[in-house]
């Protein structure tokens, strides 16, 4: 007896932990991976689990597909996704939380190692120096803004409670979070952020978020304020944070997200030589990079599948619009 044709369609390389995950929450569903698979067997396909189209998709073209109309990233960011290469009427999901808690803890490592100065204080070892000391910037008892009060903005909030902070974010409407003392709608940012010692960014890079820390946002915070940013590079005007950090000794950086980023190739690259100045610290893009997270991950967009073939409406359907040039 033939094999069922597939429903859903994955385009990620196949690993054991893919199918593991599919099994799991999808029993019964019929799957196939794009590598290696006839495309006269795809004709029933009704959702796809994708990472990145550009890679993974080659030559095949997902408009072809007459059934598919969920579309299941791995990921969590839709900025960059060729939503032009599926059909109009297919919905999109992002993976929202997917990486949450491990981008949180980064989140918080980058914020303690650039509020305490750790390279500054390794250099000094290496000197053999003891004093003076670097400056640090203490979480404890700090007031902490959070932009973008998701799923990583609330695990981050969350964390920050240990530290006795007081939290303030900002979302699209402002609308109050358990884990926020305060809350900011998207279109009073620079007053949120005025005088914050600790600001974390965790935005989505949409239409609406590209840009909008920039020089008065930056020039609102605390002399010394800390920026950590965990989300979209591009949610942050680039030159202006430059300018701000050369200008201002004592404000500090703390980046893992880039403007310039090839995985194909495997490297990162700036416009500005910010690794060069002493109050900022980069890592590669690094925070979700973490040995459970893909397992973790891969879960939850199979659940969001399962809600799909069980008939129910998916969640974190993303609204094309909001992306793009």
């Amino acid at each position: 007896m033939p094999d069922p044709l597939p429903r859903l369609l994955i385009t990620l390389k196949s690993r054991s932990e893919i199918g593991r995950a599919a099994d799991h929450r999808l029993p019964g569903v019929p799957f196939a991976y794009l590598e290696g698979t006839d495309p006269g067997r795809l004709l029933g396909i009704e959702a796809m689990l994708v990472g990145s189209p550009a890679r993974e998709l080659g030559s095949f073209d997902p408009r072809t597909l007459p059934a598919l109309s969920f579309v299941q990233r791995i990921y969590t960011g839709l900025d960059g996704f060729p939503f032009e290469r599926f059909p109009p009427g297919a919905v999109v999901a992002a993976n929202a939380g997917a990486f949450a808690p491990f981008v949180a803890e980064h989140a918080v490592a980058l914020a303690l190692a650039a509020g305490h100065d750790l390279p500054g204080a390794r250099e000094m070892v290496r000197q053999g120096r003891l004093r003076p000391v670097p400056g640090t910037r203490g979480l404890t008892g700090s007031t902490v803004v959070v932009l973008g009060f998701g799923a990583i903005g609330s695990e981050i909030a969350r964390r920050l409670g240990a530290f006795g902070a007081r939290i303030v974010g900002v979302n699209r409407s402002g609308a109050p979070h358990p884990e926020c003392g305060r809350m900011f709608p998207a279109d009073r940012l620079e007053e949120a952020v005025a005088g914050a010692a600790f600001v974390f960014e965790t935005r989505p890079l949409t239409r609406a978020t590209a840009g909008t820390l920039g020089r008065a946002a930056l020039e609102a915070m605390a002399p010394d304020a800390v920026l950590v940013n965990v989300g979209r590079a591009g949610t942050v005007d680039e030159e202006a944070l430059y300018r701000h950090l050369k200008d201002h000794p004592s404000f500090r950086a703390a980046l893992d997200v880039w403007w310039q980023e090839n995985f194909a190739e495997g490297t990162v690259a700036t416009r500005f030589p910010f690794a060069d100045l002493a109050n900022f610290l980069g890592t590669p893009h690094m925070a979700a990079a973490a040995p459970a997270a893909e397992a973790y991950a891969l879960d939850r967009a199979f659940e969001n599948l399962a809600r799909f073939f069980r008939g129910e409406p998916p969640l974190h359907i993303v609204d094309r619009r909001e992306y793009g040039p």
